[in-house]
């Protein structure tokens, strides 16, 4: 794996050795995202977002690539969660590259993954998801796993 610098790419993050996340890439980005090592791309936006990359082979790039379609709060959903973690534990698949338009839906699925399928606590769930790029979602998911939260007395 190369410097995570040489991939230049919007908002990257490096929240674990394995993983990167970050904003929309372009097309001509995908070489040097292969250049880098990384093996598996998932793009949690709507096919209206990114004509150009789906126009795009990545599969021509050498790059496996995954959708987990999230519009916003109504997909943010314990299964995407662990449909993420389904594609982030296979070992085969790492490094992994993680995308949205921004990455805020990224820190968000993290968040959500980190308390539903690892185990987090809430604030250990939210600063996951914040290494990842959560930003203007973050309210939405503490609502989310405060109310999935076993309550005590």
């Amino acid at each position: 794996m190369t410097d995570d610098v040489s991939l230049l790419l919007p908002n990257l993050r490096r929240p674990q050795p394995e993983l990167f996340t970050c904003g929309l890439p372009a097309p001509d980005d995908f070489p040097r995202i292969r250049a880098a090592g990384v093996k598996t791309v998932v793009s949690l936006c709507q096919p209206h977002e990114t004509p150009l990359l789906n126009a795009f082979p990545v599969d021509n790039q050498g790059l496996q690539l995954f959708s987990i379609p999230v519009a916003g709060p109504q997909d943010l959903t314990e299964a995407n969660a662990r449909a993420l973690a389904d594609i982030l534990n296979e070992a085969e698949n790492c490094p992994v590259l993680v995308h949205c338009m921004s990455s805020n839906r990224v820190g968000a699925l993290l968040a959500l993954k980190a308390f539903f399928v690892d185990g987090a606590s809430l604030e250990e769930a939210l600063d996951i998801g914040c290494a990842g790029g959560l930003a203007s979602l973050e309210q939405e998911v503490r609502r989310l796993l405060t109310a999935a939260a076993p309550q005590t007395c």
